[in-house]
């Protein structure tokens, strides 16, 4: 567990102070450009070049994978092993081993569907998301750090805690102009970025890169992710998530199931149809939040056709897996969980998959209580 120091907040705003105008290297940065400090550090450390022609282009979105890059150099470009998991990637790129580090230390989860969105304009939350990971993921005290009327409450769920994070540490320069869905410009990502490492610097001695708050230990934080077409699985995934205090996570397709999707006795419905085709992968609505969180993730769905329904495997191919215990359960009417579970561990095999289990829809609280105690996670069963 990280060590944890309280500094206060005073700290950090240091990097609010005026500081004098230096010589640009572009021609399109004025000396006195409230960025500029921010885009010469960056060129001088080899972490964010310009854009050609003597040009920096500071109005110019930034993509994915250019920012996924910018972070890898702020990191000093570590060795890195592997591939993605990502279908829109492509390998022996000159962001491929930035998005292999940023996917495997967890500062990116990507788009959904298996996507990185790899020429997709960074937005501003992404961005400050991304910083919010590198740093540790700290969750300031909302009472005392959020406002009602804040640039926080413009930001997606996902992103709110970094964007109050981002905005206590005085990384965002405008508050007024922060737009956390916008696209982020070249001058915004460079600003930003230069601010979160003159943060780091003031941390370089500790384990911490937050002065604002203390950092919660979130070791060992359990999450049931679940996807119910009927409530069968539901109703489980909730007696777990009761009896753990888990978070409970619903997979929710995009596009919702009806009943006569799942018509088993017609080979044309849409269930069957993905069922039968092994590259079938349904897309999800929302995302898990704060999935670098959760060491323990029980993972439960219906048997359809002897298998996990063809959206498992778009929620497990989302995220990193990396180190964490996986535990999956399954509900039918008769079937077992069969070969299921194996099948979706190839999925992420960089998991510790333990052995999962059949419940009918109606289980009651104690056969799945029991069930959990027998899996010697060290859990604080209820």
């Amino acid at each position: 567990m990280k060590k944890i120091v309280s500094i206060v907040l005073a700290l950090t705003m240091v990097f609010a102070l005026a500081i004098p105008a230096l010589a640009s290297s572009y021609t399109d940065v004025a000396d006195g450009a409230w960025y500029a400090e921010a885009v010469e550090a960056l060129r001088e450390k080899e972490i964010m070049n310009g854009v050609g022609n003597g040009k920096f282009g500071p109005d110019e979105t930034f993509t994915r994978a250019q920012l996924a890059t910018v972070l890898y150099r702020m990191a000093g470009s570590p060795a890195v092993t592997g591939e993605d998991s990502f279908t829109d990637t492509e390998g022996n790129t000159w962001y491929s081993d930035a998005v292999l580090w940023a996917s495997q230390n967890e500062v990116v989860n990507g788009m959904g569907n298996g996507l990185f969105g790899t020429n997709a304009p960074a937005t501003q939350e992404q961005l400050t998301v991304m910083l919010w990971r590198d740093a540790g993921s700290y969750k300031l005290d909302r009472e005392k750090y959020a406002s009602t009327e804040g640039v926080e409450n413009l930001a997606s769920d996902w992103a709110f805690d970094a964007v109050v994070w981002a905005k206590a540490e005085a990384l965002i320069a405008d508050l007024d102009a922060y737009a956390p869905k916008q696209a982020a410009s070249r001058a915004q990502v460079a600003d930003m970025v230069y601010r979160y490492m003159k943060l780091k610097e003031q941390f370089a001695s500790v384990d911490a890169v937050s002065g604002a708050t203390q950092k919660a230990d979130e070791g060992g934080k359990v999450l049931v992710a679940y996807f119910s077409a009927t409530n069968n699985t539901a109703n489980i995934a909730k007696h777990i998530a009761d009896a753990t205090g888990a978070t409970l996570y619903e997979i929710k397709p995009e596009t919702p199931y009806t009943s006569a999707d799942l018509n088993y006795s017609d080979s044309s419905t849409r269930a069957t149809r993905e069922q039968n085709d092994a590259a079938a992968r349904p897309a999800i609505s929302g995302s898990v939040e704060n999935m670098a969180n959760y060491d323990v993730v029980f993972l439960g769905y219906p048997i359809w056709w002897g298998q996990a329904p063809k959206i498992l495997y778009t929620f497990v191919e989302s995220y990193s897996f990396d180190g964490k215990t996986v535990i999956p359960f399954c509900t039918s009417g008769s079937s077992g969980i069969g070969s299921s579970a194996a099948n979706l561990q190839k999925s992420a095999p960089e998991a510790n998959w333990l052995a999962g289990n059949r419940f009918s829809g109606g289980a009651s609280r104690d056969s799945v209580v029991s069930w959990i105690n027998g899996l010697n996670l060290n859990l604080e069963v209820k």
